[in-house]
C-alpha cells in the first residue's frame, strides 16, 4: 500500500510499482544495508525518440529534495520532478520465469515531447516531428528524427535529421525534406535557420544542445 500524494501537493503522479515489484526493489535495497535508502526513477533524454527510463539507488545523503517522495510499505521511491510528465501511465513490474524473474519498465509517454513555455529548441522540434510530420510520413513507411541541432556564427541554428523505414534511400527524400519538413519546422520554430540530412556532413561538429 502507499500514497500517490507528496507533501508537496502541487506534484502528483499516476505513476505505478506492482505488488511483485515493490518486493523485488524492497529485496534490493535491503542487500544494500544502508538505512533510509531508497530508488529514484528518472526519465533520460525524457520526450525524444533516445528517452530511456531509469532507476538508481537513492543514498540517503543523496535524496532530491525537488523529487516527489512516494512512500511505499518497505521503501521510498524519489520521482525526479522534470521527468514526472514523461511518466503518466509508467507502469513498474515484476514477472517471475524460470531464470529468476525480469524487472519491466513501461512509460508510454516517455518519448513524447511535452511543450510549455520554457520547453527547449530541441522539445518543441521532436513535438512537431512527432505530432506531425511523421505522422504523414508513416502513410510512406518513413520517419524522420532529430539527429543533433548545431550552432554556428553566422549560420545560425542547424536541425539535424535522420530519415528511415521508407524514406532511407528514397530519391524523394530531398523533395521532402526541403517542401515539407523544413518548411514546416521553420513555420514552427522561428529561430532554426536550416534543416539538413545526417547525410550532409558539410556542418560542423558544435553542437548546439544534446
Amino acid at each position: 500500500m502507499m500514497s500517490e500524494q507528496t507533501q508537496n501537493q502541487e506534484k502528483t503522479t499516476n505513476i505505478k510499482i506492482t505488488e511483485p515489484a515493490q518486493a523485488y526493489l524492497a529485496e534490493l535495497l535491503a542487500k544494500q544495508e544502508t538505512d533510509g535508502i531508497g530508488v529514484r526513477i528518472f526519465v533520460e533524454n525524457a520526450g525524444t525518440p533516445r528517452a530511456e527510463c531509469c532507476m538508481a539507488y537513492s543514498q540517503p545523503n543523496e535524496h532530491n529534495p525537488d523529487d516527489l517522495k512516494l512512500e511505499y510499505e518497505t521503501f521510498t521511491a524519489y520521482i525526479d520532478s522534470p521527468s514526472i510528465p514523461y511518466l503518466e501511465d509508467a507502469v513498474i513490474d515484476y514477472n517471475k520465469d524460470r531464470f529468476g524473474g525480469q524487472l519491466t519498465f513501461r512509460a508510454p509517454n516517455s518519448k513524447v515531447p511535452k511543450v510549455g513555455e520554457n520547453a527547449s529548441i530541441e522539445e518543441r522540434i521532436n513535438y512537431v516531428l512527432i505530432t506531425e510530420i511523421n505522422p504523414n510520413l508513416a502513410s510512406h513507411g518513413g520517419n524522420v528524427q532529430l539527429v543533433d541541432l548545431v550552432e554556428e556564427d553566422g549560420v545560425g541554428i542547424t536541425a539535424v535529421l535522420k530519415f528511415g523505414g521508407g524514406c532511407q534511400g528514397c530519391s524523394a527524400v530531398d523533395m521532402t525534406l526541403r517542401q515539407g519538413v523544413e518548411v514546416t519546422l521553420k513555420q514552427q520554430i522561428p529561430e532554426l535557420t536550416q534543416v539538413i540530412d545526417e547525410t550532409d556532413h558539410s556542418y560542423t561538429a558544435n553542437a548546439f544542445y544534446k
